[in-house]
């Protein structure tokens, strides 16, 4: 063996004489969390984790990650389930392994900064409500955005991971922005801040081996908080980047359970504790254990979110991910987006711009919320943009990016893109330096009041606080004000089957029983399509007496685009968008100019009510779409005469939002 390989071999008996290894390594689960949000758009009920709770807390994990990232938000919007309960829950039935989080730092579980009382109160009520390790990150690495939260988790005597997040803008690390003594130099901030470990962040699954080497070792050499690693799958080097991490010295690394591991998700526990028997990293699980968990995983839990995975190709790698440094979920956006814009076609467009506009916002690192903030804006530009102008339709986040209220970026972004983006900007057209959440003001009393009588205690008050739109929506159905759609309703193992059996019976051609002596068709046939999930059949119709007969049914071979995200996305991502709502035109008696959707999402709110005067190019309405908000300006001026749509509505693209006249 090499001289920078320390793991030592010893021969022995896997069942009876395993040693206990000199420096065992540590391993998070992310199953329960990052798992299920990068395979299946974090679909994952809280009922089905707990088959296996128990099982998976006598393993011997350093943590097992349960909540955070897109979860929060995920769970109130799309599946009717209190995020807080969750937490609850599971640590009645997880008693000795530690809780982690995914804390966006100021930006909390959400998608801006957060004022500094709300920061406070979501991590005091998070370690109260059982959460022990927060991994706390910021999409820009910029750490001012911790000063509120970190005092806090040390306050509640839990553990603060500090987070660097892992990008490039070189095929490899290095070059001026992101090299080695950047992430050395950031290491050596979060022990300043008291980190009581620090965790490499590669979201996109990027690192190579040997870069994962370099990085560790000089880290190691500087710091002494342990050292943590998470790296995604996407690409396919994460298992040869973990084993060089491992001969670097890496404390802990994060895999899933098998059946939630892989594709845009992590490497897998078990092969990882196979090939460390027997060295000095011996990570000392039983693999006969994770086996017994993996069959019920596989038999019970699985079968419901199969219709939730990613396409049906054969890799289950993405190489593409090493060209375009797009993060899975990130992608996964950025296809849904166009596939409901009808766009899809565009896609390449949008790779070619997306470095574009990185570049323009000052080479952040593309993870959530920045991810998303570069994606749809590259979005916009390519199907918006003209050979006049760039940048037209320019999102509110992407404007408070270029105000500061982020964060400050790797570089200096465009300056021309920042004064436009600034121009007519709320808070101002000239850019802060001070820590972005000084220019907030405190929130909590504020969404207090005005979810008065509705929220029962301050967990209720945070969920408004941070999602006050679908937040609202999500209180009504947790109280019995409102009935919760079926759509976001459990589904229980025995529907999941039937459903993919009816889907499989289609596939074959056998979804109804051709009749066997079918009489001739007439001119009266009249033709249906019929959809069963993201295939659609042909299928004639015909009177006879009365009576509608299926005379026959066959596949059609030109694909029909995917199910809407709430129902059942194409791929996966952190939290896509509600299913479209039924188109609603403008009403026939209402003259005037309609302003359309240019995109699928939901109605943040408008600006403007009926009978309000309006100036060509005013915003109107504001319009979230893959949870960045677009105002919407009036085609025309004049006074509203109809609004068509209320806060919290999906609405389709071409759908009529308002009319003036």
């Amino acid at each position: 063996m090499s001289e920078h390989n320390q793991i030592k071999l010893t021969k022995m008996n896997y069942d009876k004489d395993r040693p206990k290894a000199e420096n065992p390594l540590k391993v998070m689960d992310l199953s329960l969390r990052d798992g299920h949000q990068s395979l299946f758009a974090t679909r994952g009920r809280t009922e089905d984790m707990i088959p296996v709770a128990e099982m998976m807390d006598e393993i011997g994990f350093w943590a097992i990650e349960t909540w955070g990232g897109a979860t929060f938000d995920t769970m109130h919007r799309f599946l009717n389930e209190d995020p807080w309960e969750r937490l609850r829950t599971l640590k009645r039935y997880i008693k000795k392994t530690p809780f982690s989080m995914l804390l966006r730092a100021q930006n909390l579980v959400g998608y801006r900064n957060y004022a500094d009382d709300l920061a406070r109160a979501f991590v005091d009520r998070a370690a109260e409500n059982g959460m022990d390790v927060f991994r706390t990150f910021d999409a820009l690495n910029d750490y001012r955005n911790f000063e509120t939260v970190v005092p806090v988790i040390k306050e509640c005597g839990k553990h603060f991971q500090g987070c660097i997040c892992y990008t490039m803008t070189e095929p490899r690390m290095g070059g001026d922005v992101y090299n080695i003594d950047y992430f050395v130099n950031k290491a050596k901030d979060l022990e300043k801040m008291g980190a009581d470990s620090i965790c490499i962040k590669d979201m996109a699954g990027l690192m190579a081996p040997y870069d994962a080497y370099e990085i560790i070792k000089s880290i190691k050499k500087v710091v002494k908080a342990p050292i943590h690693l998470h790296s995604h799958f996407t690409s396919g080097m994460a298992p040869m980047t973990h084993l060089k991490a491992v001969e670097a010295g890496v404390d802990i690394v994060d895999t899933c359970m098998s059946p939630y591991a892989y594709r845009t998700s992590h490497p897998a526990i078990e092969p990882l504790v196979m090939s460390l028997i027997g060295t000095n990293r011996d990570i000392g699980f039983d693999i006969k254990e994770l086996a017994a968990i993996n069959k019920i995983l596989e038999a019970e839990v699985m079968p419901k979110y199969k219709h939730l995975l990613a396409d049906n190709k054969m890799s289950i790698i993405d190489i593409n991910v090493l060209l375009h440094q797009t993060p899975g979920g990130m992608l996964s956006n950025l296809i849904n987006q166009l596939r409901e814009m009808d766009a899809l076609d565009r896609i390449d467009d949008v790779y070619k711009e997306l470095p574009k506009v990185r570049k323009d916002l000052g080479q952040i690192p593309l993870v959530t919320p920045t991810s998303q903030i570069v994606g749809i804006q590259t979005v916009n530009n390519v199907l918006f943009d003209d050979e006049n102008e760039r940048y037209k339709m320019i999102t509110a986040q992407v404007k408070d990016l270029c105000y500061g209220l982020y964060g400050k970026t790797a570089t200096p972004i465009d300056s021309a893109v920042q004064k436009k983006a600034l121009k007519g900007y709320s808070r101002g057209e000239k850019p802060i330096t001070c820590r972005p959440a000084e220019v907030l003001e405190p929130e909590l009393e504020k969404a207090r009041e005005e979810v008065k009588g509705l929220a029962k205690d301050i967990d209720d008050e945070i969920l408004y606080a941070i999602y006050p739109v679908t937040g609202k929506k999500f209180l009504k159905w947790k109280y019995g004000l409102e009935t919760p759609p079926k759509e976001v309703m459990a589904k229980s193992l025995e529907e999941a089957l039937k459903d993919q059996e009816m889907v499989a019976k289609a596939g074959r051609g056998e979804l109804v029983e051709k009749k066997k002596d079918a009489p001739e068709k007439s001119d009266q046939t009249r033709k249906f399509n019929v959809f069963v999930d993201e295939e659609y059949f042909e299928v004639g119709v015909e009177e006879i007496g009365g009576a509608p007969i299926v005379s026959y049914a066959q596949p059609v071979a030109t694909p029909v685009p995917a199910a809407p995200a709430a129902s059942a996305p194409a791929a996966p991502a952190p939290a896509p968008a509600a299913a479209p709502a039924a188109s609603k035109p403008a009403p026939a008696s209402v003259d005037g100019t309609g302003l359309a959707a240019p995109m699928p999402g939901m109605i943040v709110s408008y600006e403007k009510k009926v009978g309000d005067a309006v100036n060509e190019g005013e915003t109107v309405v504001i319009l979230e779409a893959m949870k960045m908000e677009n105002a919407l300006p009036a085609p025309v001026g004049g006074t509203i005469k109809a609004v068509n749509f209320e806060s919290g509505d999906s609405v389709a693209k071409g759908d009529v939002l308002c009319v003036i006249g």
